[in-house]
């Protein structure tokens, strides 16, 4: 969900010869060459031919490392997102989910991240689905979920959606999605971020009904969100951004600190959105203030006092 800076590629720096011009670097090298003895240049060759080997394994071993680390860290990701929808069902039935069960159906071989695991799961349940993950019981390591319905601290929205806390935290995702992405987010990209969570779009879910249909018909329809096709793509291609009811509703600051909670860091962690979070604050404070002035003017026209 979140945007990560592009890498960009370094300049690769130039052949002395190149710099000084091809012809006279050849020269050079050409008169270098014929005054070095024959068993220097072999000795030269069999050196320059060891050291590219050398750092063409050392990069295949830098690559492996990078690559299993990915690995590692989508495969944690996905556990999270499964023990999320295992602690769900389990409380459809309201029954106690102990450790040992979380750890025979969904962790296996990860149980040393246990911690870190449940730790990430509870913070999923809370701010996307509305549920607090309590342990009651230590000595048998049992949990209950908690249905808190306000996944935010303060959530006046919540009465617009209908009192549901977990379709507003998926409708907080999605928003956090799209300003993280620059304001914009391709439709596929909002799907993948489903599977994340470990709901199927098109394949129902016992607390959001089917999922696209809900972005579809709901928060498309209640102008939470705009979809709009892509200009200038084939295949079409469609985007979502922010509707106008959640530009006038919800805080750019408000989705920033979500998403901040989220990743358990501060909103100043991402400089670019916190910068333009700060100037949308302002913006809304200057827009209140002339509202309230012009309430009281209005106010005091009807009662017949004049200011000036």
């Amino acid at each position: 969900m979140l945007q990560t800076p592009e890498s960009r590629g370094l300049p690769v720096p130039q052949a002395e010869g190149e710099k000084d011009g091809g012809h006279d670097g050849e020269t050079r090298a050409r008169t270098a060459s014929q005054e070095r003895p024959k068993e220097e240049l072999g000795a030269g060759r069999e050196e320059g031919a060891a050291e590219p080997a050398l750092t063409r394994k050392g990069a295949r071993a830098l690559a492996a490392k990078a690559l299993a680390r990915r690995r590692a860290c989508r495969r944690l990701n996905r556990t999270v997102a499964e023990l999320v929808q295992f602690l769900l069902v389990k409380d459809k039935k309201k029954s106690p989910i102990t450790r040992s069960e979380m750890v025979k159906y969904v962790i296996g071989d990860l149980k040393a991240l246990f911690p870190d695991i449940i730790a990430r799961a509870a913070e999923h349940l809370r701010y996307v689905f509305g549920f607090e993950l309590k342990q009651f019981d230590r000595k048998h390591h049992t949990y209950i979920l908690i249905n808190k319905l306000k996944p935010l601290e303060e959530e006046e929205e919540e009465e617009d959606l209908g009192g549901d806390g977990p379709r507003l935290g998926l409708l907080m995702m999605i928003l956090g999605l799209i300003y993280m992405r620059g304001n914009r987010a391709r439709e596929a990209q909002v799907w993948e971020m489903l599977h994340r969570l470990g709901m199927q779009p098109s394949k129902y879910h016992f607390l959001f009904g089917y999922p696209k249909r809900l972005i579809m018909e709901d928060f498309v329809q209640q102008r939470y969100l705009s979809y709009r096709q892509v200009p200038h793509t084939s295949p079409p291609e469609y985007e979502f951004s922010w509707g106008p009811r959640s530009n006038l509703e919800i805080s750019k600051m408000k989705v920033l600190g979500f998403v901040a909670k989220l990743h358990k860091k501060e909103p100043q962690h991402w400089p670019v959105q916190y910068r333009e979070a700060l100037a949308d604050e302002a913006d809304r404070a200057r827009a209140k203030a002339r509202a309230e002035a012009s309430m009281r003017a209005r106010a005091s026209a009807r009662a017949g006092i004049h200011l000036w």
